[in-house]
């Protein structure tokens, strides 16, 4: 059925599951990490439209250090 090169064997089950969740958890962490990402610039403009400011500016705009 496979080439000898894929043959994993009795546990070839076992190896294509784990493969594939893991493919799964990690499509899912760059999915999250994507749409929090989005989510924060949105709610950072709506602060800064609002007048709201970083801490880290002061009134020039300029950083503090």
């Amino acid at each position: 059925m496979f080439d000898p090169l894929f043959d994993l064997g009795p546990h070839a089950s076992f190896i294509t599951i784990s493969y594939i969740l893991v493919v799964a958890v990690i499509a899912g962490l760059i999915l999250w990490v994507r749409i929090d990402y989005a989510r924060q610039r949105k709610d950072l403009a709506e602060l800064e439209a609002r007048g709201i400011t970083r801490r880290s500016q002061d009134v020039g705009g300029q950083d503090q250090g």
